[in-house]
């Protein structure tokens, strides 16, 4: 039975960007070890870092030059001809190696990441960049992020430890109040939940000349409770 892979055109040119990278990388050394016998240093750098940046452009162009240039190569030293393509190799190898490295990392990474698991429905993926961001930066807001899927997923005892993390943590949406109702209704811990549901009735999004329409849905389930 064949099996269906679902993987988008970001995600498979994340996957092979390394390998472009290294080949223009290589190539770029080839040019400047060759166009290093044709002209003077600076020119021939010039040539490797236009043929690594536009591998597709200017090596075809590079390659019709050779095809047509007529005249002797300049004489370099044969030390020279070998370290300066494996310096420069070096250093572009070293920049690529970073580049990835940083960019495989990061807050926004991660929460570009999850907000794409959440388009997918993967809730566990999605938690786990949120946990991966949060390990480089403890944000309320990302807290917040992080209970609302773990809510979604059923971790309810989890969702709230996040929710009061984020509230405490300073997190101003006042919703996060209302969620933490929710929970503690759904963890069978009623009182708390009534005291959550006045708390949010009292906050600014309840107090405003139009309230939000959830409000009302916390006036409802709080007259539903016992005194």
């Amino acid at each position: 039975m064949s099996r269906q892979i679902n993987i988008s055109a970001g995600e498979l040119f994340d996957l092979i960007r390394p390998a472009v990278l290294i080949l223009s990388a290589l190539l770029s050394i080839w040019v400047l070890a060759s166009a290093r016998k044709r002209f003077s240093f600076l020119i021939a750098l010039l040539w490797a870092a236009a043929t690594f940046f536009l591998t597709p452009i200017v090596l075809p162009l590079y390659l019709i030059f050779l095809l047509f240039r007529r005249g002797r190569s300049l004489s370099r030293p044969p030390r020279w001809r070998f370290v300066v393509p494996l310096v420069y190799g070096l250093v572009v190898v070293g920049g690529i190696a970073l580049y990835l490295h940083n960019r495989n990392r990061g807050v926004d990474v991660y929460l570009a990441r999850a907000a794409y698991a959440k388009i997918r429905g993967n809730h566990a993926d999605a938690i786990a960049q949120y946990r991966a961001a949060l390990q480089e930066e403890d944000d309320p807001h990302i807290r917040k992020l992080l209970g609302v899927e773990l809510f979604e997923s059923g971790r309810w005892r989890e969702a709230l430890s996040e929710f009061r993390r984020a509230e405490l943590g300073g997190e101003q949406d006042d919703l996060v109040i209302l969620r933490i109702g929710s929970l503690l209704d759904a963890l069978d811990q009623p009182h708390q939940a009534r005291l959550e549901y006045q708390r949010f009735l009292l906050s600014p999004l309840c107090t405003q000349p139009v309230p939000d329409w959830r409000c009302e849905t916390a006036r409802t389930l709080l007259e539903k409770k016992p005194e």
